[in-house]
């Protein structure tokens, strides 16, 4: 009985190493590295790396919403400002004594014709 090995074609390309990777790999000698398997010496300043990266994203992550949250911020403070104003103009055009008058005719107050006079009181005279 004749027994048969299984075996596949190789693309010549992927076989000379042309990807990056494998090009980064052949830069760096990794196999030299690990060699004797993971140096535990590079272990704190591996983690500490990390560590900052993953410090650093979570920095950028925060001042994006704070970012946002700014500008929604100023966003409202805006529309609140304008009815602010809107409802000003409209207080004051309410609070004219002509506005004033023709809104009590209805109730029968009428606007005095006679201008206000001043009463003066003498001391000791209370």
């Amino acid at each position: 009985m004749k027994t048969t090995k299984n075996t596949f074609k190789v693309d010549e390309q992927q076989s000379e190493g042309s990807s990056i990777f494998s090009r980064l790999e052949n830069a760096i000698k990794t196999d030299i590295i690990f060699e004797n398997g993971f140096p535990l010496k590079y272990l704190p300043q591996l983690l500490f790396s990390i560590g900052l990266c993953i410090f650093y994203i979570g920095n950028s992550h925060y001042a994006e919403k704070t970012i946002r949250r700014i500008d929604k911020t100023k966003k409202e403070v805006s529309d609140l400002r304008a009815d602010y104003t809107t409802l000003k103009a409209d207080y004051m055009l309410a609070s004219k004594q002509s506005e004033v008058a023709n809104r009590v005719k209805e109730q029968g107050i009428y606007e005095s014709m006679q201008p206000p006079s001043k009463i003066e009181i003498i001391k000791g005279e209370y």
